[in-house]
C-alpha cells in the first residue's frame, strides 16, 4: 500500500474515535499527529463527513474497534443523543434520520447517536421490527444485551424477554449474529430465528406467513384489526365471501388492502387520523 493510500485509511480509522470529541478536537488532534509521525508535507483533506464510511472490520481487526471492545450497553450511554421509548400500549411508528423504518413494541426503547445517517447503530430495549433501508457503505447494526445484528437484508425483529433472552426473526434478506465474547457469526436466512440465552446459541425455523383458507373477509378485517390495530369497515354483502390467500406477517398494510381492493373490485379509504380502512 503506497503512502497516500495508507494515510487515507489511517485517518478514516482516526475519525472512529468517541463522538463525545468534537470534529474540532478531532481535527486539531489529527493534525498534530499527522505532524509528527508523517511526512511534513502539506496535504489538502476533504471535510470530515466525507470519510465517515470507514470500514467496521478495519476496525476491528486492528484492534481498537470502539462498538466490539466494549459493552453496547454501556457504549450508547455516551453515544445516544436520540431515545425514541414507547409508553403506550399500542406499535409506535418511527422513521430514524436514515429513512429506515421501526415498528416499536409498547415497553421498548430505541437509541442511537446524534450521527446516526454516517454511523448506524442503534440499541434496543425490549421488541422492534426494523425495515431497513440498504447503504452498502454504512452497515446498520442492532445491538441487545450481548448480541449484535449487522443488517445484510432488509426487514427482521428484535426482541428481548424479561430474562434477558434475545430472539432475532428474520423476515427478508439476511443479517449477521454476534455475540460478545464469542468468534462465531451465524447468517440468518429468510425464515430462521436466532435465540440466544444463558450463554447458548441456537438458530430455527419460524413461520414467516399466515394462512388463510378459504376464509370469510371477515376473518381477515379481524386479523388486521388485531396486528395493525386499523379498524376495517367492509360492504355487508361482501363479508361472507371466501378467500385463500398466504399473507407475510410483517406486510405492508397498504399492500394488503389494495391486494382484497383488487380481488373484489372495491374502492378504499385510509383514514390515518380515526385509524380506519373502509371499503365500498
Amino acid at each position: 500500500m503506497d503512502q497516500e493510500k495508507f494515510d487515507e485509511e489511517f485517518k478514516k480509522l482516526w475519525e472512529e474515535s468517541p463522538l463525545s470529541h468534537s470534529d474540532s478536537d478531532k481535527e486539531a488532534s489529527w493534525k498534530q499527529f499527522h505532524a509528527k509521525t508523517f511526512s511534513k508535507k502539506k496535504r489538502k483533506y476533504k471535510p470530515w463527513h466525507l470519510y465517515a464510511a470507514a470500514s467496521v472490520l478495519l476496525f476491528a481487526l486492528i484492534g481498537t474497534g470502539i462498538y466490539f471492545n466494549q459493552d453496547p450497553t454501556a457504549e450508547n450511554v455516551v453515544l445516544a443523543e436520540n431515545v425514541i421509548e414507547n409508553k403506550t400500549s399500542t406499535i409506535k411508528y418511527v422513521v430514524l434520520p436514515d429513512s429506515s423504518k421501526v415498528e416499536l413494541s409498547p415497553n421498548s426503547k430505541i437509541s442511537y447517536g446524534a450521527n446516526f445517517t454516517l454511523n448506524r447503530k442503534i440499541q434496543i430495549d425490549g421488541e422492534a421490527y426494523f425495515k431497513v433501508k440498504k447503504d452498502k457503505q454504512h452497515p446498520f447494526q442492532v445491538f441487545c444485551d450481548e448480541t449484535t445484528t449487522t443488517v445484510l437484508g432488509t426487514s427482521f425483529i428484535v426482541k428481548e424477554t424479561e430474562n434477558e433472552q434475545v430472539t432475532v426473526e428474520l423476515f427478508e434478506g439476511s443479517v449477521q449474529m454476534n455475540v460478545k465474547g464469542q468468534n462465531q457469526k451465524w447468517i440468518l436466512k429468510p425464515g430462521e430465528k436466532f435465540t440466544y440465552g444463558n450463554q447458548t446459541a441456537s438458530v430455527s425455523e419460524f413461520s414467516r406467513f399466515i394462512d388463510f383458507d378459504n376464509e370469510k373477509l371477515s376473518v381477515i378485517s379481524q386479523y388486521i384489526e388485531e396486528n395493525y390495530g386499523y379498524k376495517v369497515n367492509i360492504p355487508k354483502e361482501n363479508l361472507d365471501q371466501k378467500i385463500t390467500i398466504r399473507i407475510n406477517k410483517r406486510e405492508d398494510l397498504k399492500t394488503i388492502v389494495q391486494l382484497l381492493s383488487e380481488m373484489y373490485n372495491l374502492n378504499f379509504e385510509i383514514n390515518e387520523d380515526l385509524k380506519q380502512i373502509t371499503f365500498q
